[in-house]
Order: C-alpha cells, then structure tokens, then sequence
C-alpha cells in the first residue's frame, strides 16, 4: 500500500519535506510531477527523465488516453507502465478537467458528464464509477477521483451546487474504488478532489469531506484558473490547514515556481502543471535569476548559458544565442531543450526545497527565492 513518512518540518511555516512509499518506488516530497498527457511528457524522452533527471512520478491524463490510444490498447501492452516504458509511479487525473473546459461540447448531470471527442465528435459520458474502472484498466498508481471545476469567476449560489455534486460524486467513486481490485497486481491509490471555488466555507465543507474518507492523500481542485495569486494562497492555507498532516497534500495544475514555492510553504506536497513544456515550447524559460524570454532580440548573441548558475539537465553548451535561433526558427530541437530545461529547473526547485526544510533555512531561502523567480530578464 501506500504511505507517506514526513520527514523533516520547516519551524517557520507550513512545509514538510518527506516521502511517499508505493510498491513502484520512493516519491520525495515536495514532488513536482511532469505532465505526459497522452503518456509522453512532450519533447522529453523517458530515458532522460528518468535518468538524467531522476524523476520519481508522472502523470498521464485518463481523457486523452481513453480517446487515443483507447482503453483496449492499453490492456492489451499491460497497462500504462509497460505501454509508455515507464517503471516507476503513474498518477492519472480523472479527466474531468478536460471535460468540463469542453463547455460548449458536454452537460453535466446527476450520473456524469456527457461530452463530445475533441478528436471526431463521437459521444461519451463519464461518470463516477467508469472513470474509476478506466484507471484500473490503465494501471496508475494514483486515481483521481471524478469531480467539477468550477469556472472563475462564479457566483456562490453555482459553487455550492456544483460542490455538492462533486462529494456525492466523490461517494460513488470511493464505492466503486472499494468494491474493484487492480488490473496488474500493484495497488492503486484513490484520491479525493477539494473544490468550493474561492468561497472559504465551501473549501472547509469539502476539506472536511475529503479528510473524513480516510484514503492514501487529498488533492486540491479548482484553483489558478484565473482567481488572483493571493486568493489561490489562502484557499490553498485553509484547506491545509484542515487536510490530515500525515496524509499527502496535492494542489492540481500549480504553478510558476513562485506558485510552487509558495505553496510548499503552506503545507502543499505535490503538484504538476503543463507550464514548464508548453511555456518552454514558445521561448520562455524559468531560471534561477528570473523568467527569460529567449525570442528577444537582446538574447541573440548572447554566449552564455541558459542558467548562468548551471542549474539545468540541457547541456550546459547551448547558449541562449544557440536556443533562440532554434526557437525562432521552429527547429524541433529548440522545443526539446527550451522542455528539458524548464522540466529540469522545476524538478530542481522541489528538490532544493526538500534540501532547506531539512538544513531549517527554507523560509529565507523561499523569501529570497520569490524576488528572484518572478523578475523578467
């Protein structure tokens, strides 16, 4: 089964820094998990994450690999882990993230969302028991439980009718989840979804809800789709704050590296976003002295290194000069780097976060962190 052993606490705020044991292998938390959607993290080859960078988890999206490949595919390789050629954990998101950004292609009702492929139009409905079976079908390590994403901004009255769908939704996923065993013989955790918008007493009533089932960890839905930073921060502390300390604490699709660090320091433990690929993709790279856009002019013959503090798993050779050329160019080896790094810096963020809280210098490394990673260069 799973479990999660804290391992060292920050005495100046919220951050924890420990592990999370699965039968696949050891997570060190504060994790950052790279997004591989469709089971690839785009423009990034297994190896190099797993050997270069040493990540310990990442995640694949139900949605996307119910529609293409399809479930029957997967079953057929054995699962995502032998499908994708990955040996280590899997979490996979619901998908119904996916499907409620379809809003001109799906209704949500009582037994489920109904939506229409973004591939070929063809109908579907996902519910709260078939998503369950779709992830045992796929082999994740970690589920996550169906619910709805309220849209930012909305009224109080639509939040609380939408969060009560979610927990009863949520019941019927965690029955379904009880009452079914895994595909492939390696134990599969479920997850609960905290929503309730930016409304504090619908975070509470879900937090509480979602601690009161007892599973493996507790996720935090429904937040950076728009709201202001400091309304995400104190919707994240009100829920961590209710949240099981021994359980782990994943805060859904978050963020920039201020976000992360930020929120490690509420008592967040795992997150993922699709920013370091799809921003590193279109010229931007986060680095340990701020944000550089490289298709700027200022970049071009620039010799230096990306990272001038060397914090990067791209070869260190590759001058901001070389990369920008392949940017504006549309070079496919521009995207791969521009990934690499960024999927790289991020990864080292977590882990230079677990390295303070242990040292107990976290809050001042955070403080001095945040003035530097949000500054464009």
């Amino acid at each position: 089964m799973m479990r999660f052993n804290i391992l060292y606490k920050d005495t100046q705020s919220s951050a924890r820094a420990g592990e999370i044991v699965t039968p696949r292998g050891i997570i060190q938390t504060p994790v950052f998990m790279p997004v591989g959607t469709a089971g690839s993290v785009k423009g990034i080859h297994q190896r190099e994450l797993r050997d270069d960078m040493n990540v310990s988890i990442i995640l694949g999206n139900t949605y996307h690999l119910y529609l293409r490949p399809g479930l029957d595919v997967i079953r057929g390789a054995g699962g995502i882990h032998p499908f994708i050629g990955w040996d280590r954990p899997v979490l996979t998101d619901s998908g119904g993230y996916q499907v409620f950004s379809l809003s001109s292609n799906r209704k949500i009702h009582e037994e489920g969302a109904v939506f229409r492929s973004h591939i070929d139009g063809s109908k579907h409905i996902f519910t709260p028991e078939n998503v369950v079976d779709m992830q045992r079908v796929l082999g994740s390590d970690i589920m996550m439980a169906l619910d709805e994403c309220t849209p930012f901004p909305c009224d109080h009255n639509y939040a609380e009718k939408s969060l009560q769908l979610t927990h009863r939704w949520m019941d019927r996923g965690v029955a379904r989840y009880r009452e079914t065993e895994p595909s492939y013989g390696f134990y599969q955790s479920f997850i609960p979804i905290v929503q309730g918008s930016v409304y504090k007493d619908l975070r509470i009533q879900s937090a509480e809800k979602a601690a009161s089932l007892g599973l493996d960890a507790n996720a935090i839905g429904g937040l950076s789709v728009g709201e202001p930073a400091e309304v995400m921060y104190e919707m994240t502390g009100c829920v961590t704050g209710i949240l099981p300390e021994d359980k782990p604490r994943y805060l859904m699709g978050v963020g920039t590296p201020v976000n992360i660090i930020e929120s490690i320091a509420l008592g967040v433990d795992m997150f993922d976003c699709v920013m370091p690929t799809r921003n590193g993709r279109n010229g931007m790279l986060f680095t340990s002295e701020g944000i550089i856009n490289i298709k700027n002019n200022k970049w071009k013959d620039d010799y230096s290194p990306v990272d001038e503090a060397g914090i990067t798993f791209a070869d260190t050779s590759y001058s901001k000069a070389y990369l920008r050329h392949l940017i504006i160019s549309d070079e496919i080896l521009g995207a791969q780097i521009a990934s690499i790094h960024n999927i790289g810096f991020y990864i080292w963020l977590v882990k230079e976060a677990f390295t303070r809280i242990k040292s107990g210098d976290f809050s001042q490394w955070k403080d001095k962190m945040v003035k530097k990673l949000a500054v464009r260069l």
